[in-house]
């Protein structure tokens, strides 16, 4: 079902200061639509605010909010729909992640990381959905991950979180197939190239987004898509339907491979500092829209050629 988003639709965005919801941002101000972002930063959201002013949004505000804390997220909903009455569409894009063996992952930490993306996703489809049920249209887009339908070492907190979007996101379809103008939407990006890697938590682990990285501008774009009904594959990455391949079609190989795989694919050799990251509060200057890695492919070979040397 085409879902077009008519000029000056108001739309919400979560992460919107970084990354990937930045990306979405810049998409939809360039459409002409009145957007909402939302995230914890006031420096860096007052930033996408006037870039999205620039690219042409009928108007963009800034609200501050911790998709981790309900109230929050109940006046954020508030502020939005508020501005016209209505709310056409809302994108969850907020999420942060945490490298480690999970019980080497501080308590906080591993909590955040569950907050942040999953429980913030759930208070936000608490609130919004009763004012897209009430209009009786209006879209709900989660963005979740292809490690929301295999698993890989180190990133537990991230990849059960991520599995909960994706159920979540499920659930809700089934709810609201009652009234066919009220539409919930899931899709999974592959390795993107955005801040949230080099402003994950750590015990120790440098992470980086695995081959084939796109940018924080196609995915957007791959979003956008998805929100107007334009996309019907939620999965944004070929290579994601390799990896659920993998792990569902031979699971005992997929588990053999993944840690050594991982290893040359999403980690860097040198060790990071242990710390908190993004996960309990914003790391200041760490909201772009680029993560700075590039295609990954270098990265790839460089570590191929280390394994081979070291055989």
């Amino acid at each position: 079902m085409s879902a077009d988003l008519a000029p000056g639709s108001v739309v919400l965005i979560t992460g919107a200061s970084s990354g990937i919801g930045l990306g979405v941002a810049h998409e939809l101000a360039a459409a002409g639509h009145h957007l909402v972002l939302a995230a914890r930063d006031r420096a860096a959201l007052d930033r996408a605010v006037e870039s999205c002013v620039r690219l042409g949004a009928a108007s963009a505000i800034a609200v501050v909010t911790d998709v981790g804390d309900d109230e929050a997220v109940a006046r954020l909903v508030e502020t939005a729909q508020g501005r016209d009455g209505r709310l056409d569409a809302v994108v969850s894009c907020a999420g942060v992640a945490s490298y480690g063996r999970l019980e080497e992952q501080p308590t906080d930490v591993v909590d955040g990381v569950l907050r942040t993306n999953l429980l913030g996703s759930i208070s936000l489809a608490r609130h919004t959905l009763p004012v897209l049920r009430r209009q009786e249209r209006g879209t709900l887009l989660f963005v979740g991950s292809v490690l929301g339908h295999v698993a890989t070492p180190t990133m537990t907190p991230y990849v059960v979180s991520k599995w909960g979007v994706r159920a979540l996101a499920r659930e809700l379809q089934i709810e609201n197939r009652d009234l066919p103008g009220v539409r919930v939407e899931y899709v999974a990006p592959g390795g993107v190239d955005t801040p949230i890697y080099a402003n994950a938590a750590t015990t120790g682990v440098r992470g980086r987004p695995p081959f084939p990285v796109a940018s924080a501008e196609k995915t957007a774009r791959q979003v956008v898509a998805a929100l107007q009904g334009r996309r019907h594959a939620s999965q944004l990455s070929t290579a994601n339907h390799l990896l659920r391949l993998g792990f569902t079609a031979a699971p005992k190989v997929y588990d053999a491979i993944v840690t050594p795989a991982f290893r040359v694919i999403a980690a860097e050799r040198k060790p990071a500092a242990p710390g908190p990251g993004s996960v309990l509060d914003p790391v200041p200057d760490g909201h772009d829209l680029s993560g700075g890695h590039g295609s990954g492919l270098t990265a790839v070979v460089r570590e191929i050629k280390r394994a081979v040397r070291g055989s």
